[in-house]
């Protein structure tokens, strides 16, 4: 027999050890997305963006603790910081959105990654969980700064300090809320092509492109308008939310008896990009 017909070991063996299934993929989906967010594991160029948002958060967050510290005058309160912050958040979904799907889109790993057990589903939830998870520690360490600094120099003992926990509490919430809406709309934007440059400008176009709309409604004579106005932008949805729930002022929305309206649409949009987001990639998995 020649030597072509001959098969040689190369080593190749079968593996014999537990296979762990889907949940463990969706896992890892998640750990790797988590820390693609903030450029773990990638190069130095990859982490500078991502901390710098997250050192200028932490910064602001030090300030406040120190200027409560010293004289007592709260500058930002929890749920003030998240929307003293959401320009910040805004580039910030801008930039790692596109990194965690686009490039999955541009590089064709999406037919490998579904020739798994995997399932659209599965990777909407992990990259979805893990967008939002790094939203929300971009704000909720900051916030738990500020708490650290109120507590310690409270002048009121453990009843100063379980206070604090009852407003931080609820700011971490509005974080999440921030985490959700932002992750969902940034996805889903970034879903639709696989070019990051495209994806991070059109993110950006929709959350500061439907501001001015706000405005505009704002200044309508009709008091149903004003009262409605929020509701063009996910800024002020959000901030309608955070007014209707606690009566936080400074918002500059009228809501009238619409409050109910802010956090019905909130959800329906959320579901609204997650669903889209699931029929693109059973699309996608499809082909």
């Amino acid at each position: 027999m020649s030597e072509a017909g001959v098969i040689h070991d190369i080593g190749y063996q079968r593996y014999d050890g537990p296979r762990l299934g889907r949940f463990a993929m969706q896992q890892a989906l998640y750990v790797h997305g988590l820390r693609a967010a903030y450029g773990l594991g990638r190069s130095a160029k990859a982490k500078i963006f991502p901390w710098l948002v997250f050192g200028i958060m932490l910064l602001v967050a030090v300030i406040v603790a120190a200027v409560r510290s010293t004289i007592g005058e709260v500058i930002f309160t929890y749920t003030q910081f998240a929307d003293q912050m959401s320009f910040l958040i805004i580039f910030f979904v801008a930039i790692v959105a596109p990194q965690l799907v686009s490039r999955d889109l541009r590089s064709g790993t999406l037919p490998l990654y579904f020739s798994r057990p995997l399932r659209a589903a599965d990777y909407v939830a992990a990259k979805f969980a893990a967008l939002a998870s790094a939203i929300w520690l971009l704000l909720g360490v900051p916030q738990f700064i500020m708490f650290l600094g109120a507590a310690f120099t409270t002048k009121t003992g453990f009843k100063g300090v379980w206070n604090e926990v009852l407003d931080l509490v609820p700011g971490w919430g509005y974080s999440l809320l921030w985490a959700v809406m932002f992750a969902g709309i940034g996805l889903l934007i970034a879903s639709l092509t696989g070019k990051q440059a495209f994806a991070a400008g059109g993110i950006v176009a929709v959350f500061l492109m439907t501001a001015p709309i706000v405005g505009v409604l704002a200044s309508l004579p009709s008091t149903t308008a004003n009262s409605l106005a929020g509701l063009a932008s996910p800024m002020t949805l959000i901030a309608g939310i955070n007014q209707w729930i606690s009566g936080a002022e400074g918002t500059g929305l009228d809501l009238g008896r619409f409050g109910p309206v802010y956090a019905i649409e909130a959800v329906c949009l959320i579901a609204s990009c997650l669903l889209l987001l699931l029929a693109r990639y059973r699309k996608v998995a499809s082909l």
